[in-house]
């Protein structure tokens, strides 16, 4: 194997909203949009241990890729976190994640979601379930409700 590459979600894993019923999580001043408790704290930590190689891997409408955009800006994400303005990702359909994961040889994935993690399962080795999770988590893929466990979990690749 390569160099471990992570990905990372942002709706529900670094931004945290109310979910509307199309998905969207950026609303009107995406400024206003809460970031989830230990993300900055944590992913500047785990984005170190992979020497940068860290990349933001999110699905998003044509309408609210701005706003993230946005949000991102206001937050000094970049400065933050490390990862690069050029290591954004933004994809239509959630299973479109999977081509990036693949193109960017993505080895390590935090997303809140178990069908994303469906569709990377046979492209990124090590998938880590962020947040709570309504049904039983699936063995092949690592739970990881907060950021702390998702340090503990992802520990030095």
């Amino acid at each position: 194997m390569g160099e471990a590459r992570l990905g990372v979600d942002l709706g529900r894993v670094v931004v945290g909203a109310n979910r509307q019923a199309d998905g969207r999580v950026f609303l009107d001043d995406p400024r206003l949009m809460p970031l989830i408790e230990g993300a900055f704290e944590i992913l500047p930590k785990i984005v170190d241990r992979f020497d940068g190689r860290a990349w933001v891997i999110s699905r998003i409408s044509e309408e609210g890729e701005p706003l993230s955009l946005a949000w991102l800006e206001h937050h000094d994400f970049y400065g933050v976190t490390g990862i690069p303005r050029t290591h954004i990702r933004y994809c239509r359909l959630r299973q479109d994640k999977a081509l990036h994961c693949a193109e960017l040889g993505i080895t390590h994935m935090i997303d809140d979601r178990l069908d994303v993690h469906r569709a990377i399962r046979d492209v990124v080795a090590n998938r880590y379930l962020f947040g709570p999770q309504d049904e039983p988590v699936p063995d092949w893929v690592v739970p990881t409700p907060t950021w702390r466990d998702v340090d503990e979990a992802i520990g030095y690749p």
